[in-house]
């Protein structure tokens, strides 16, 4: 082999050799912002197997909390697996756990026909109760812009969406990928007119 075609050959093997090795060491590449945001994400998972007649209100309630909020995610569980917010329909008024609900941790949310038949709005009505699981209470009285304020904002309110302090409230429960240090509280909050 002529001695400059091995020097090159030679060349060619050590820069491969450095790039190796630097790749080897070099720190790893850093994670998006949009990956790290959807680590710190707390999952919870509902049930509404037993809330005939509510689908398309919890549908749209738990819609609302998803767009709203970014440090939790409440997705529908797999039929016979474990929920963290079990929801149940009922005759009588909405009621909840006051969470927030860790996961692993059970929560009930009972979405009541009677509230229903005095007017008020069944969408309304499940973003509401979701809210107490995640650990909201009723900021009564209040107007129909406070989604907490339940029953006092009146049978005309269809608001289903969480304002800018309920949000932070459970974005700030849900905070670093985990719930909050306290666990729910085991109250039930019963809606009343």
């Amino acid at each position: 082999m002529p001695h400059s075609l091995w020097l090159k050959a030679a060349g060619t093997a050590a820069a491969v050799t450095l790039a190796t090795a630097t790749a080897a060491h070099a720190a790893p590449p850093a994670q998006s912002t949009a990956a790290k945001n959807t680590a710190a994400v707390v999952t919870l998972r509902y049930d509404d197997s037993r809330a005939g007649g509510w689908e398309a209100a919890i549908t749209a309630g738990v819609a609302s909390w998803n767009q709203n909020v970014g440090n939790v995610r409440l997705i529908e569980a797999a039929p016979g697996t474990r929920a963290e917010i079990q929801i149940v329909a009922t005759s009588g008024w909405p009621q909840a756990t006051l969470g927030p609900v860790r996961p692993g941790g059970q929560v009930r949310v009972e979405l009541g026909s009677q509230a229903v038949s005095q007017g008020h709005d069944k969408t309304r009505i499940a973003a509401h109760e979701i809210g107490h699981s995640l650990g909201l209470p009723d900021t009564k009285p209040g107007p129909c812009s406070q989604l907490m304020s339940g029953s006092s904002a009146g049978t005309s309110c269809r608001n289903a969406v969480p304002n800018a302090t309920e949000r932070a409230r459970v974005n700030s429960a849900y905070a670093s990928g985990s719930a909050s240090l306290t666990p729910a509280d085991g109250r039930i909050l019963v809606e009343t007119p």
